[in-house]
């Protein structure tokens, strides 16, 4: 009985600063600030508090964390963090016009080779951070094969991978609890 966790970390982050700024009333509504690409940028993610709340969604021990992104500044310590947290770090280069790429297909990739090679769909439980319709196909084909997929994101994730999952868990309210602060 064990966690199989994939977390998008700039989905989950930046859109972790969207609520944030609905919460700060620097937007009017969640949509007021992902059409205006309006942000809170005091908003941090801590990853131990996020290992935390994604352990304590089932009565089970994790077996992967696996946190996706792209590849920060030599000066930034977001994935040391994240692995001190208990993430493994999947970091992939930006593209020459310094956009992410290949981090869906990685976690899709990684999704899928898990499930069809070591996750036990009778007690394990698949859980993905992240909440853009992309995750819809693959999120579908495990839920029809029986595998157990939660989705856990912020509220205005897409309505359709939240309908393909077995499960959605908000990340809203726990906007506050989330938030990294240094002691």
């Amino acid at each position: 009985m064990g966690l199989w966790i994939y977390v998008d970390n700039s989905n989950v982050f930046i859109e972790g600063q969207r609520v944030s700024a609905v919460k700060q009333g620097i937007a009017m509504n969640i949509y007021d600030a992902m059409n205006n690409k309006i942000l809170d940028n005091s908003y941090r993610l801590d990853f131990g508090q996020l290992h935390f709340f994604l352990a304590s969604k089932a009565p089970k021990s994790i077996n992967r964390a696996m946190l996706f992104g792209s590849r920060p500044p030599p000066n930034d310590s977001l994935w040391k963090m994240a692995g001190a947290a208990g993430f493994e770090t999947v970091i992939e280069d930006r593209n020459v016009a310094n956009k992410e790429k290949k981090i869906d297909t990685g976690i899709v990739a990684s999704m899928m080779r898990h499930a069809y090679t070591a996750v036990d769909k009778g007690s394990d439980t698949m859980i993905l951070v992240a909440g853009d319709k992309d995750f819809v196909p693959p999120v579908s084909a495990l839920v029809e094969d029986d595998f157990p997929v939660h989705v856990v994101f912020w509220d205005h994730a897409s309505q359709e991978l939240k309908d393909a999952a077995s499960r959605f868990d908000s990340l809203d309210p726990y906007l506050d609890g989330l938030r990294y602060t240094k002691c």
